[in-house]
């Protein structure tokens, strides 16, 4: 258990947090959430100690162990991988070491024969003896395959070195798991296998994510930041999303009855019970809904973006052909052979093992990147829209957010502009704002207002989720769920990918593998699972 009491902090006149006094109970699960720059990441450092409090104390019982999912990528790149997991438990990495030096002496004396002997018992009782197990097979859940666990950190990649610093917090089963963004840069496989490994954890984490499908799948409680406090709600997040929602609708319905009001909860309450998808929780979380009353939910004070795409013109028949399309990096496969042909409202979502294959096929289809072979054929009434992964080199400039907006509107009048860019979150001195100062969330929103002025009737979009908050990600997730036309997506959002996906194309080193159905259908279909396998390790991959 971890606890806070009347924990405020203040930057000069801005209040993160007002006196707040909150229980993390063991065997729970609980996701952090709250609009950006709310303080989520902060609180997290206040109760790792990281940061100290204006006023109140963080208070864990005696003896327990507080483990964090370290940021600093480089901070052990000259430890050796499984030596910086065991690292992880702080203490038995103490008792390790001074351990060896004493066996290392070359005068052993009776007095280290003694301290030896002393730190052998608490070896044993820290269960020493599996550490170096416990931390191979953490690894290898987290894709981290066993000729890599005793190379130094430094010779690893960006992707691996994050996984090694997940299996770190995770190691030697601490008292309270703090997450900050856990599942950034893993892949559709390991994500599932850390959301299996929460599932079966028993004591008590705390996660920051902005992962949907996520914190749907782990949480059973929702600690929501807003204004200035943090209020709990059993549940995951699908759960307070739409509760919240509720509450919204039903403030707005002055006139409705508390008793239909009552009832339109205990509705919503059994179609939530009876669709929880994990069946250890299915029970509890069941109990914790039924105990809901009309005001125990509250409408949430978040803002979310009016997204919308809309097709200019209707698409002929033939919209994008590709044929024998292969690509590589300094002798490196990143695809190879992709022939497809898309059809009128395909979604297609386009994933690989390897991060980079999306953007290669994208830049491709846009020639922004020649291939080694193969070509591309657009239809003669296909407008495409384009959403890069990259996009600096389109706020290399000091307009403000009218002009730039304006440089891809029909429509020039300025109160046209401002009002776009209202319901994109940009209103009032927001929209003067300088196009070079924006933060990645404000630019994707650019981005998105300047493909919804385009009106494409095929939208390509990589990565688009990348710097939004949950808001943001949510009311995209919603409009592209619902947009009744042809997409190409990429995304490391499995919900996003799940909800809107009606097609899923893997591109791998040895051909494409190109499936009518859902993603979640995809990553259990075990046939296709022994299909991926055979590609990959065709190629040594």
């Amino acid at each position: 258990m971890i606890s806070t009491t009347n924990v405020s902090l203040r930057y000069g006149k801005r209040v993160l947090f007002e006196d707040v006094t909150i229980k993390f109970m063991p065997g729970n699960v609980y996701g952090l959430i709250g609009a950006n720059g709310a303080g989520k990441s902060t609180f997290l450092k206040i109760l790792s100690g990281e940061i100290e409090p204006n006023t109140g104390s963080v208070d864990m019982p005696a003896g327990a162990r507080l483990s964090v999912l370290k940021q600093d990528q480089f901070a052990y790149d000259q430890h050796p991988v499984l030596q910086t997991v065991i690292m992880g438990h702080q203490r038995l990495w103490k008792v390790m070491e001074e351990k060896d030096a004493i066996y290392a002496k070359a005068d052993f004396s009776d007095a280290d024969g003694e301290r030896a002997a002393v730190l052998e018992g608490e070896f044993a009782d820290l269960e020493g003896w599996n550490a170096e197990y416990e931390a191979a097979e953490l690894l290898s859940g987290l894709g981290i395959s066993e000729d890599k666990h005793y190379t130094t950190m430094g010779d690893l990649g960006t992707s691996d070195k994050v996984r090694v610093l997940l299996a770190q917090a995770l190691f030697g089963n601490p008292d309270v798991l703090l997450l900050d963004e856990p599942t950034n840069g893993l892949d559709a496989e390991t994500v599932l296998w850390l959301e299996n490994f929460l599932d079966s954890f028993q004591n008590t984490v705390i996660v920051v994510s902005h992962d949907r499908h996520f914190l749907d799948a782990v949480c059973n409680y929702m600690a929501d930041l807003d204004f200035s406090k943090i209020t709990m709600y059993p549940g995951n997040y699908s759960f307070w999303y739409e509760s919240s929602q509720l509450a919204l609708r039903q403030r707005q319905e002055a006139n409705k009855k508390t008793e239909d009001k009552r009832k339109e909860l205990e509705e919503f309450v059994r179609r939530f019970s009876a669709n929880a998808s994990k069946s250890k929780q299915a029970t509890s979380r069941q109990k914790l809904l039924q105990k809901l009353t009309i005001e125990d939910i509250k409408p949430s004070s978040r803002k979310y973006p009016y997204i919308a795409f809309k097709s200019e013109r209707e698409a002929g028949n033939q919209l994008l052909t590709v044929e024998n399309l292969s690509a590589s990096v300094d002798g490196e496969v990143i695809f190879r052979n992709v022939s497809f042909t898309l059809d009128k409202k395909d979604k297609v979502a386009i994933v690989s093992r390897d991060d980079r294959a999306a953007s290669f096929l994208f830049n491709i289809l846009f020639e922004q990147t020649k291939p080694e072979s193969g070509s591309v054929k657009w239809g003669t009434t296909i407008t495409p829209s384009y959403f890069p992964k990259e996009n600096t080199e389109f706020f290399n400039t000091d307009l403000n957010l009218v002009d730039w907006l304006r440089q891809y509107s029909v429509e020039k009048d300025e109160s046209f502009i401002r009002g776009f860019l209202g319901r994109m979150l940009f209103s009032g001195e927001e929209s003067q704002k300088k196009s070079n100062v924006l933060s990645g969330g404000e630019k994707v929103r650019c981005m998105l207002s300047k493909m919804m002025m385009e009106s494409g009737n095929v939208l390509v979009l990589d990565d688009p989720t990348n710097h939004l908050d949950l808001e943001s990600i949510t009311a995209l997730n919603n409009s592209l769920r619902d947009f009744n036309g042809t997409m190409l997506f990429a995304s490391h959002d499995l919900q996003f990918i799940d909800t809107i996906a009606n097609r899923i194309i893997e591109l791998t080193p040895d051909g494409i593998i190109d499936k009518r159905m859902s993603y979640e259908e995809y990553l259990a279909d075990e046939t296709i699972k022994a299909q991926r396998q055979r590609m990959y390790q065709t190629v040594g991959a």
